[in-house]
């Protein structure tokens, strides 16, 4: 067991809060009970996800996206009134870390996704350093690539094939970030594995002949969550459990 204070202090220190200028804020976004003895972490404060915990019986939840993000005007009216509602009904404490979640080198979603696809990271690149770039155990064909990517998130990722090369180094952000593709070219990759895929990267992709792959944003950000929930499970000896609400997107 801790307490809601103490957690709060060591995940922003563990996560370093302070160093990244994101979305939304970052920490306790909901306050709830004192004690926590029970943690469960998920991908999104979705109303679903709530529910789940509160029914798991969890003191506090721990999630990638939160409720407040910039520009959001504060209301709680709608579908944010009921996420609010559900977290008080159930006095939970909601905690929630966005890019700091992204890109803890060894709990972040990132790193997560690196280790589950067994690639070896060498360095960062894009904006805040967020993005990774590293190397498979051997170079891939890009078929061998996407089946790969299908058998560990699993689902079929959205492919621009490139020129044809033998894909040595990898480069990977997850969730929405189509837009670190051509920093990604810049810092040397084969490939360039994210979230989602707006219009520009086809052309860019056909166009440098480094191929992309949109593997899905819920599916690229399953793994920092329940990392970092484990760990302070394991320091502060709390129940942990991960709920994972599916989503096509």
């Amino acid at each position: 067991m801790t307490s809601r204070d103490e957690l709060e202090k060591y995940l922003a220190g563990l996560l370093d809060v302070g160093r990244f200028k994101d979305y939304g804020p970052n920490g306790l976004q909901v306050e709830g009970r004192k004690e926590v003895r029970k943690l469960v972490s998920g991908v999104t404060a979705s109303l679903a996800f709530i529910e789940a915990a509160a029914a798991a019986g969890a003191d506090a939840v721990l999630v990638h996206h939160g409720l407040f993000w910039r520009g959001h005007d504060g209301r709680l009216t709608g579908w944010l009134r009921q996420r609010v509602a559900a977290l008080l009904k159930h006095d939970l404490n909601l905690f929630a870390y966005h890019l700091p979640l992204d890109a803890h080198a060894e709990h972040g979603n990132n790193a997560q996704l690196g280790a589950k696809l067994r690639f070896q990271t060498e360095g960062r690149f894009g904006e805040q350093d967020l993005g990774c770039i590293g190397r498979p155990p051997q170079p891939l064909t890009g078929a061998a690539l996407s089946a790969l990517l299908q058998f560990r998130l699993g689902r079929a990722p959205v492919v621009v094939d490139g020129d044809g090369r033998p894909i040595k180094r990898v480069a990977w952000c997850t969730g929405g970030a189509q837009g670190y593709f051509e920093a990604a070219i810049t810092a040397g990759a084969d490939a360039y594995l994210t979230g989602e895929i707006s219009e520009p990267q086809a052309h860019i992709a056909r166009e440098t002949g480094v191929a992309f792959y949109a593997c899905g944003h819920h599916a690229t950000e399953r793994f920092g969550a329940p990392a970092v929930g484990a760990h302070v499970a394991q320091l502060f000896d709390l129940e942990h459990e991960f709920i994972d609400i599916d989503n096509p997107a």
